[in-house]
Parts: structure tokens; C-alpha cells; sequence
């Protein structure tokens, strides 16, 4: 950390306190988003979350998705049964498995247009906003937003364990 860093007492805890306060609210509006995504799609809260890991990560094998998404394997087969059901994604036989039986799921291409649709309104707004930025302040954000997400993964892993 700078030195800078360190100093400003009562007004760095203030800011402190305000970024977390924004953080929690900002986790609430995503969440409401993304309800209201899924809402439009006929998707649980839980199969937009899976489609997205899906959808980013490319194909993975359902134990892999259920890893990622924090879920129990028996749990992620509802989740996949009404992807697949809802025409989302498509489970595959894994030539590279380590056996016959080894499957991997993807995303239906065709299908992603639909999900960015939804999200278009919030993606122009977010270009919008972040046009007001300098490149320096950008990357301040960026580091900022991955640390974030770090300590998010590690606290949820603490919490599993």
C-alpha cells in the first residue's frame, strides 16, 4: 500500500464505509436485473447464473459448472435438465474425458443474442459512464473490481469450507 494510502483517518473510514455501502447496493441492482432477465427468459435466478458461467467459460463439464456456480452435483442436474429442456445448452460426450461416459455442457450460440438483448440498457449505461473516465482512472477501476472480486471468491470459499 502507498503511503498515502494510510493516511485521512476519519475521512478515508468515511469513504471506506461509502464504497462498501455502494457495493451492497450495487449487488442488489444486479440482482434485480438479473431477476428480472430471467424473468423474460423463464429462467430460475440459479440457471441465468449457470448460463452465464457457461456461456464464459466456455464448455465444461457439469461437475466443473457446479464447482463454479458453488452448487451441489445433484442440484446442478435440475439446473441443467431445464437449460437443456429450455433449449440453453446442450450436454455433449467429451472425446477427451478420461471416460465414455465424461460429458461437457455448452451454451447455444443462437440462443446469447436473446440474453444480450435484455442487457443492452444496462451495457449503454455502463458505456456511458465509463466514457467520463481517463484510462489511468479506468485502470484504478479495474484493479479495484478484481480485487473485489478476489476477496468475494475467498470469503465464499471460507464460508464453504
Amino acid at each position: 500500500m502507498s503511503s498515502g494510502a494510510s493516511g485521512g483517518g476519519r475521512s478515508r473510514r468515511r469513504l471506506a464505509t461509502e464504497i462498501k455501502d455502494s457495493l451492497r447496493e450495487l449487488s442488489n441492482q444486479l440482482a434485480m436485473l438479473n431477476r428480472q432477465v430471467g424473468s423474460h427468459l423463464a429462467l430460475k435466478d440459479v440457471d441465468l447464473d449457470c448460463l452465464e458461467l457457461i456461456g464464459r467459460h466456455g464448455p465444461m463439464s457439469p461437475s466443473e459448472v457446479a464447482r463454479r456456480a458453488g452448487l451441489h452435483p445433484a442440484t446442478m442436474t435440475g439446473v441443467l435438465d431445464r437449460l437443456q429442456r429450455g433449449g440453453w445448452v446442450v450436454r455433449e460426450r467429451d472425446p477427451d474425458g478420461p471416460d465414455r461416459r465424461a460429458v461437457t455442457v455448452r451454451a447455444v450460440r443462437d440462443r446469447s443474442g436473446e440474453v444480450f438483448h435484455l442487457y443492452a440498457g444496462m451495457n449503454s449505461s455502463m458505456d456511458d459512464l465509463l466514457a467520463d473516465y481517463s484510462v489511468a482512472e479506468l485502470e484504478v477501476l479495474v484493479d479495484f473490481l478484481r480485487r473485489t472480486a478476489t476477496a468475494g471468491h475467498t470469503a465464499t470459499a471460507d464460508l464453504a469450507n
